[in-house]
């Protein structure tokens, strides 16, 4: 029993010392994130949160990024990524369509302005983007919606091999890129096979080359350990992701996970959120797809495991709660989604291009 006392102060003690370190711009070591990934105790898990909070309120003060996505090309991907609805490898009932018209992007940025959406992410089904008159088009569309005021054009357009097409999307008006490393490099295989994790690198090496934001995440429950998790959050945070979405696997029907993975218990996803915000204390930690599968009735608390954004509306295969609901619980958490700026000014300079490459 007297053992035990000693244990919980102790892990108490030590998890505030780390968050007044990350608090004061400090940073912690890959040893001490992996300690943090392996709490299990419920009171050092509330511990690990309530400084999640500290620091995200520190940083971020009551402000929450929100963000949206359309789909303009859908099903028929070429790559294998085991966890994916649209990928040709796999029979889903996923929807399939060509690349869409402009007036579905302007009527998602109309939708996003008017419930105080910051972004509009263009996503598409496919490998990656190469020049040609595919490009010519994305690039349109991302013109037109930057011209349009209503959102800050993003994108996630797959891998891009030609820092050429980097180029073009920063000149058509692109500034935030999501091109996720899903993972720990370790575990990657396990995940997809027709691409590399080093593709995934170097797609976000070219896009920092021309000044394009990055934002970078992974999924968690995929079968990957709490070591795999730890793992993505340093590489993150190497490669300089400015967003940092947070995926929860929801597992499709005709997919290999929707066989193969185990799931995973919602205190465990907020405290790897927490984790992530003691790791990247000034980024944007952005929970994304599958949080009201797997959360649940916690939804509201990935904000006090460190949470400073959210995305809002229908995800690329299955379905959210309405945006109506999500805002009011931001409200009554007393939190704020309306941003009058769409930069990044609040964060740390980027990592030089240059040390991009060596992730580990």
């Amino acid at each position: 029993m007297i053992s035990n006392v000693v244990d919980a102060i102790s892990n108490h003690d030590r998890i505030a010392d780390l968050g007044q370190r990350v608090l004061k711009g400090g940073t912690i070591t890959r040893e001490e994130g992996s300690w943090l990934f392996g709490l299990e105790k419920t009171s050092d898990l509330f511990d690990l949160m309530g400084w999640a909070n500290r620091i995200r309120e520190h940083y971020k003060g009551n402000k929450v990024h929100l963000c949206s996505i359309v789909n303009v090309k859908a099903g028929g991907c070429s790559e294998n990524c085991k966890f994916c609805a649209q990928s040709s490898a796999h029979q889903t009932d996923s929807p399939r369509y060509g690349l869409v018209d402009l007036p579905p992007v302007l009527a998602a940025a109309e939708e996003a302005k008017a419930n105080g959406v910051t972004a509009v992410g263009l996503v598409a089904a496919w490998k990656g983007l190469e020049e040609g008159a595919i490009l010519d088009q994305i690039c349109d569309r991302l013109t037109e919606l930057k011209d349009s005021g209503k959102a800050r054009p993003d994108a996630s357009l797959g891998i891009i091999k030609n820092p050429k097409v980097a180029e073009r999307l920063k000149q058509a008006g692109l500034e935030c890129y999501n091109h996720n490393l899903e993972t720990s490099r370790r575990f990657y295989p396990e995940v997809c096979t027709s691409h590399t994790y080093e593709d995934r690198v170097e797609t976000i090496r070219h896009l920092k080359k021309v000044g394009i934001k990055i934002c970078s995440g992974g999924i968690l429950g995929m079968g990957e350990t709490r070591e795999d998790r730890c793992d993505l959050a340093f590489a993150l945070r190497d490669v300089g992701a400015n967003i940092v979405p947070i995926n929860i696997l929801n597992p499709i029907e005709g997919t290999p996970m929707a066989k193969t993975a185990e799931g995973i218990a919602p205190m465990e996803v907020l405290k790897s959120i927490a984790c992530f915000r003691f790791i990247l204390p000034k980024q944007e930690i952005m929970v994304a797809g599958g949080r009201t599968v797997n959360l649940r009735d916690l939804q509201s608390m990935i904000f006090m495991a460190g949470a400073s954004a959210m995305m809002v509306g229908n995800y690329l295969t299955t379905l959210n709660q309405s945006v109506e609901k999500d805002l009011q619980m931001l409200r009554d958490l007393g939190l704020d989604p309306r941003w009058e700026k769409h930069g990044f000014s609040d964060q740390d300079t980027p990592t030089p291009v240059e040390d991009v490459a060596v992730v580990s």
